[in-house]
């Protein structure tokens, strides 16, 4: 700690703001991993609940009314009610096959969901990939910040160039203590989100399925 109140007090207008700047990222990136631990642990127990309860409903609003109050982060319900959409009457989407409408409204609904998982994502990676570098750049102006004051006073000893040195070596150490947790946080929850992916993949392609299987098998009965 004297090191580092040392270092700022000693420290340059350029050295300041590196420092803040990786407290700014070091505070964003861990913000940004407990909110994104928290999201992701309720939409991976949701998907786990809701799918399940969806397939045993006996009807389309049914299987909303009971998937409801267990999807939380409002991963299912957007697909589910793409599903139920139907094309306004004279437009350009109404005139393509209904099959490719009800395809175009879930891969949106499904890009709209996976864009709300995927948030964070970018700024871990920036964290992870910049702070590294930006610690580099505090050690080694402040490497060249104290040698220059070592020179003006005249003098050089092992003692006044191992302090100045060693404190200017804690920009470093600062830079990857950002940069760890950012990274190990980003490949962790980028595992996640492609399981969460192919899950609701896997249940836009069924519930198409099911909704276009629908008719087909009403006329069938009906014959």
């Amino acid at each position: 700690m004297g090191g580092l109140s040392h270092l700022w007090t000693q420290g340059d207008a350029i050295s300041k703001a590196v420092a803040a700047l990786l407290l700014l990222m070091s505070i964003g990136a861990w913000v940004v991993i407990f909110w994104k631990g928290w999201l992701l642990a309720r939409a991976r127990h949701d998907l786990a609940r809701g799918v399940p309860v969806f397939w045993r409903a006996s009807d389309m609003a049914a299987a909303r009314l009971a998937v409801q109050p267990l999807d939380r982060e409002a991963i299912l319900l957007p697909l589910i009610d793409a599903a139920k959409l139907s094309s306004q009457p004279g437009s350009l989407e109404a005139q393509v096959q209904p099959e490719a409408q009800l395809t175009r409204r879930l891969r949106d609904s499904l890009h709209e969901v996976l864009g709300r998982l995927q948030a964070g994502q970018v700024l871990l990676a920036s964290v992870g990939a910049v702070s590294p570098f930006v610690g580099l750049l505090g050690t080694v102006w402040g490497i060249y910040h104290a040698m220059m004051g070592i020179s003006n006073e005249g003098s050089v000893s092992l003692d006044k160039v191992a302090g100045p040195v060693g404190e200017a070596l804690i920009m470093t150490a600062a830079g990857l203590a950002v940069a760890i947790p950012a990274v190990l946080a980003y490949n962790v929850f980028g595992k996640i989100l492609s399981a969460c992916e192919a899950d609701l993949e896997g249940f836009a392609h069924d519930l198409r399925e099911a909704v276009l299987g629908h008719p087909a098998r009403g006329a069938g009965s009906d014959a």
